[in-house]
């Protein structure tokens, strides 16, 4: 592939040889808090879209919210309390704060709010309502009237041991709310007659969200149901026997639809974390990147790699080099990692400003400077590490005792040094030439500017550094360490 042709134009012209017009799909459960790795998902499927629309395809972009899924158990961040829900939809659970309708719209809001913040523009489906309108109704009734069909395919295709008791749908009883542990026993026409671990007998209507077909059904009847052609998924579902394979199969010989076009993709993985889980609790929100990241950026770490490829996601300093480089490839001028450095120094607005200035940057977007220094301190709160993290000292440290003479005499030259006009980068570069003056490494006069500023032996780049603080008190502290 072309360095000049993204993965995105590329699958779009291959989707193309299939027609013309198409729905990209997308669908998450709402299990927990939505995270990064599952909105590359959305980004992977909005990306096809926007390439074939660009190809001059009649495309739509849609996204299927799980909520009909049961809870399936007790996760870590729910109360206790909670285990009575467990195998209820999340659509009919209560909210775990009061906040929201339902469970599911508890995670599922942020994350669509997200959505408009990503600028990503999507048509949004709740399976929940997909079932009680009866839209699943037909697919349901070919479905139970193919049982011992799909339980072949099953078999056959994923070589899953299908017993006498089992059942492409699920019915909802209506004694314990649950949707899972439910034995179907019979159907007629939209009834179906079945038994709950419960104890409870009773009659599930179809067509009014009375229950939902199990997940490697309910799959390839969404596709004939939305009539999907193109979908992203994770590459769990891929692999030989996967519910792709199953869902190919059923979709062809059960529903007679052409399955979707596949996008396996790698999934995220949080550094010496493994793979991010709502469930487990190994996750960075989208919210969370948000308040860090401007939405471009976030948009361009899904986007810059291949979906065929993992990402390693890892917020401390490996997050301030991709701020960087999308920095220096779209021009913005003042570099995250310097924000970070001014929003440690600076008390207020005022002098985030005014240290701008002293570095020699332009400040007439004032939003995008507000913004910028309120992410950058969203980010030391969270994810910096502590080797990042400094604070300038109010009085000389007394580790500039420990500092050897010609430490101290290359601390002298540099107070006589600020005071002149200069860059950061003329005055960092100025730091290697006073580094030979003094007869020493380099390293040894970085080491003393931090420990004489900062009272230890590292800090951030030391020429933006020393223009973000005040140059009296730069020079007095400096001419007070020389005499220590």
């Amino acid at each position: 592939m072309s360095e000049n042709v993204h993965w995105s134009d590329v699958i779009a012209e291959d989707v193309l040889k299939r027609g013309n017009k198409h729905v990209v799909a997308t669908g998450i459960t709402p299990s927990g808090s939505i995270h990064i790795g599952n909105m590359r998902e959305v980004a992977v499927a909005n990306a096809v879209c926007r390439a074939l629309r660009d190809h001059g395809a009649d495309a739509r972009l849609i996204y299927i919210a799980d909520t009909y899924d049961p809870l399936r158990k007790l996760y870590p961040f729910l109360p206790e309390g909670y285990v009575e829900h467990i195998g209820k939809p999340l659509s009919e659970i209560p909210d775990p704060d009061g906040c929201c309708p339902s469970y599911a719209e508890h995670f599922l809001r942020p994350f669509l709010n997200s959505l408009e913040r990503l600028g990503i523009k999507i048509e949004v489906y709740r399976a929940d309502d997909l079932y009680k309108s009866g839209m699943y109704t037909d697919t349901i009734k070919t479905a139970l009237e193919n049982r011992d069909k799909i339980a072949k395919i099953l078999s056959e295709v994923a070589g899953t041991s299908i017993s006498s008791s089992w059942s492409p749908f699920n019915p909802l009883c209506e004694q314990c709310g649950r949707i899972k542990d439910v034995i179907v026993k019979g159907h007629v026409g939209n009834s179906v007659d079945y038994e709950c671990i419960c104890g409870h007998r009773g009659v599930a209507d179809v067509s009014k969200g009375g229950g939902k077909l199990t997940w490697r059904v309910d799959w390839p009847a969404r596709w004939k149901i939305l009539d999907i052609t193109v979908e992203p998924f994770g590459k769990d579902h891929a692999v030989a026997g996967g519910s792709y394979d199953t869902g190919v199969r059923i979709s062809k010989d059960i529903y007679g639809h052409e399955p979707p076009y596949p996008i396996p993709f790698e999934h995220i993985f949080l550094k010496g974390r493994g793979k991010m889980s709502s469930s487990t609790g190994t996750l960075v929100s989208i919210q969370e990147m948000l308040d860090i990241l401007p939405p471009e950026v976030l948009m361009h770490l899904f986007l810059r790699i291949n979906p065929e490829k993992h990402i390693e996601f890892d917020p401390g300093l490996p997050l301030l080099n991709l701020i960087d480089e999308y920095d220096r490839i779209h021009g913005w001028q003042i570099s995250f990692r310097h924000m970070v450095t001014i929003v440690q120094t600076a008390q207020d607005f005022d002098q985030i400003l005014e240290v701008l200035r002293r570095s020699g940057y332009g400040v007439s977007d004032l939003d995008a400077i507000r913004q910028s220094s309120v992410n950058a301190k969203n980010w030391l709160s969270k994810f910096a590490p502590p080797s990042v993290k400094f604070k300038v000292q109010e009085t000389l440290p007394v580790g500039v005792r420990k500092l050897s003479q010609k430490q101290k005499f290359a601390l002298g030259i540099l107070a006589d040094e600020i005071g002149s006009k200069k860059t950061a980068e003329e005055l960092h570069n100025e730091i290697y030439e006073i580094a030979e003056k003094a007869g020493i490494d380099s390293s040894d006069v970085f080491k003393a500017i931090y420990v004489a500023i900062l009272g230890k032996s590292s800090g951030p780049r030391a020429g933006w550094f020393l223009l973000s603080l005040d140059g009296n008190f730069i020079k007095e502290r400096l001419r007070d360490a020389s005499k220590s």
